[in-house]
């Protein structure tokens, strides 16, 4: 027995990994987090138990999972995006540990490669930037010493920022004396769902226009002159003198 904690990727079913699918599809308990996964992901299982986790806390988790390992069953924990980030998996993974009860983890699309894709962008550009923070805002859970946005945003990396949508304006305080007033800006409203939206603007007029669109959750802030760069060298992987 095994449980699976597989990543349903950012929304649209199709973006499932072909190995999540199969398993969603042969598990014989499915535990799946229905807020943020839709119902369609999981067509064509053959599960005889399904549960939506979306309002179970941990200790119920882990009872469901401990009743499908005394009947051997595998088990499909299905999380959005991939599991390894923001997928609050640590903790199950702490408890399966303690119980020695197996357990893999199977990656899926992150939101932020579905952003990438919707904005129609590369996320590293030649002289342009080289590294991608994907971050959170500080709320409920506090952040590490040093992780702070502003700590983050003195390298000027390309920046995405989940959970942000509600504390915009103290985000935008403290990416500005970094990044400047006219810094890129994107926020995608849960991209790959068939009601995907998405406004684009700069750190000067982001929060006017976000609160026009009346985004309130569920979106991802991209931050970073990738947004707009087109004076950018060709990167040496297809260049003449060295493609292979």
């Amino acid at each position: 027995m095994t449980v699976y904690f597989i990543g349903a990727g950012p929304g649209d079913p199709d973006l499932i990994t072909v190995r999540g699918q199969k398993l969603i599809r042969r598990c014989p308990t499915i535990l799946y987090a229905g807020s943020l996964v839709p119902a369609a992901v999981l067509e064509g299982h053959n599960a005889e138990t399904v549960v939506n986790t979306a309002e179970l806390h941990l200790d119920e988790i882990i009872e469901l999972i401990g009743a499908a390992h005394a009947k051997n069953h595998d088990v499909a924990r299905v999380h959005s995006g991939d599991p390894s980030l923001y997928g609050a998996i640590g903790e199950q993974i702490r408890r399966l540990r303690e119980l020695d009860i197996p357990y893999e983890i199977v990656p899926g699309v992150t939101a932020t490669a579905a952003c990438a894709a919707l904005l129609g962008i590369e996320l590293t550009l030649p002289g342009v930037a080289q590294t991608v923070i994907l971050t959170r805002y500080a709320s409920k859970t506090a952040m590490p010493d040093g992780e702070q946005l502003h700590d983050l945003a003195r390298h000027r990396s390309t920046m995405a920022i989940h959970l942000g949508i509600p504390h915009l304006r103290s985000i935008v305080e403290e990416l500005l004396p970094a990044y400047g007033a006219d810094c890129p800006v994107a926020v995608i409203h849960r991209a790959s769902w068939p009601d995907q939206d998405w406004v684009a603007g700069t750190l000067a007029d982001i929060e006017a226009k976000v609160s026009a669109k009346g985004f309130q959750r569920t979106a991802l802030i991209v931050v970073g002159q990738v947004l707009t760069a087109n004076d950018f060298a060709d990167s040496s992987l297809y260049r003449k003198d060295d493609a292979t």
